[in-house]
C-alpha cells in the first residue's frame, strides 16, 4: 500500500473515531473510554507521520510498532464499548472495528516486511 494512502486512511480513521463520540451515552464509562480511544486512535496517524520521516530503519520500525500498539489498544477499547453498549450506533462501531482490524493487519505485514529486508 502506498504510504500516502495509508496515512490518509489513518487520518480518516482518527476523524471517524472523533465523530463517533457523538453517538455515546452520557455515562462516566462512555466518557472515559471515549477520551482514551481518541488519544490512541489519533496517536496512530501522528506516529505514522513520524515513522515516514524516520532517520533510520530502526527508528522507522520503532514508530511503526508504536502505531501497532495504539491500534491494538483502540481495537480493545472499541470491543469494550460494543459489549457494554456505551455507543448507541452499533453499525458505526462495527465499521470502526473492521477498519481498525484491517489497519492492524497492514501494520503487522509492514513491520514483518521491513524486518525481513
Amino acid at each position: 500500500m502506498n504510504a500516502q494512502i495509508l496515512e490518509d486512511r489513518l487520518i480518516e480513521f482518527a476523524a471517524n473515531i472523533i465523530v463517533a463520540g457523538q453517538h455515546l451515552d452520557k455515562s462516566f464509562a462512555a466518557e472515559h473510554l471515549s477520551k482514551q480511544l481518541i488519544r490512541s486512535a489519533t496517536s496512530v496517524a501522528l506516529n505514522y507521520g513520524e515513522a515516514r520521516a524516520g532517520e533510520s530503519t530502526k527508528d522507522y520500525l520503532h514508530k511503526m510498532k508504536i502505531c501497532l500498539k495504539e491500534l491494538r489498544e483502540s481495537y480493545v477499547n472499541l470491543k469494550i464499548q460494543k459489549q457494554s453498549k456505551t455507543m448507541t450506533n452499533q453499525d458505526l462501531i462495527d465499521n470502526l472495528l473492521d477498519e481498525n482490524n484491517q489497519l492492524i493487519s497492514i501494520f503487522v505485514v509492514s513491520i514483518k516486511n521491513t524486518k525481513a529486508n
